[in-house]
């Protein structure tokens, strides 16, 4: 099998926005839920409605890849697979060095994910001496010290950095410096690279805090809603007496004339 360190994404020289390689995965991820179905076609717009996206943006991200479908009968799914698969480079092998083995770092090496997607953990490394040679995931952590052997022997080109902050952009310069071009970046800050290297930042808090906003949002409407419904309904009670009330129960009340019934006022004037 081909590796990583050799064989190169295509997307780029054929011209593919980042736009829609990003959407590529999602298309990806719902065609394997339809594979593992034995579901053989899928139209447009059942496709795009399981990846999230409309179905003419999904129809032109497919264009790029000289896949149009069947007009009745809709994509292969098998075919799309295979298609979307070799513009991403996950028909090769592609092997990754995870460093910073805490909590998030260990349970990034356990995911299962990796492997069945095309991607080979084939190092785990860490600054903490303690960490050396004991095993996450079936894999022995190494030490920091032989970061740049281990991408030269296992031919990576790909680093996740799953370090707290302070540590991030010298473990990316050390990355950087052995050769690693594509760098997926776990840890809480900004890094800086050189051209020609590829860094996709996650970071959750971020991610929450817009979450965040959408919520507060909902409920400053819900209160609005609220608020409109009190103002517009047809009477409130204040004190006992409506606040909204008809010339006739109003002069009823203050003794000037009848009742909302045509009676007589309680009380006469003198």
């Amino acid at each position: 099998m081909a590796t990583g360190r050799t064989h190169r994404p295509a997307t780029r020289s054929r011209g593919i926005p980042e736009a829609t390689v990003a959407r590529l995965p999602l298309y990806l991820r719902a065609l394997n839920a339809l594979s593992e179905r034995s579901v053989p076609t899928v139209s447009s717009e059942e496709l795009a409605a399981a990846a999230g996206v409309n179905s003419a943006k999904l129809r032109k991200d497919f264009s790029y890849l000289g896949s149009y479908g069947t007009r009745g009968v809709g994509y292969d799914v098998e075919y799309l697979v295979y298609q979307i698969s070799r513009e991403l480079g996950l028909t090769q092998d592609w092997p990754i060095v995870l460093v910073g083995i805490g909590n998030l770092g260990a349970a990034l090496a356990n995911y299962g994910g990796f492997a069945s997607r095309g991607f080979r953990v084939a190092a785990l490394v860490d600054a903490d001496p303690a960490l050396a040679g004991k095993p996450v995931a079936g894999i022995p952590v190494q030490h920091i010290d032989t970061l740049e052997t281990v991408i030269r022997e296992q031919h990576v080109s790909i680093g996740v950095i799953a370090t707290p902050a302070g540590a991030a952009q010298q473990v990316c310069d050390r990355l950087v410096g052995a050769g690693v071009t594509s760098i997926l970046n776990f840890a809480p800050t900004v890094l800086a690279v050189p051209d020609g290297v590829d860094v996709r930042k996650v970071d959750l808090s971020i991610e929450l805090q817009i979450l965040a906003f959408h919520e507060q949002r909902k409920a400053g409407e819900e209160n609005l809603a609220e608020e409109s419904a009190v103002r517009n309904a047809p009477t409130t009670a204040v004190s006992g007496v409506a606040a909204k009330e008809t010339p006739a129960e109003r002069a009823a009340r203050a003794g000037d004339g009848p009742g909302p019934e045509g009676d007589l006022p309680a009380v006469v004037r003198a």
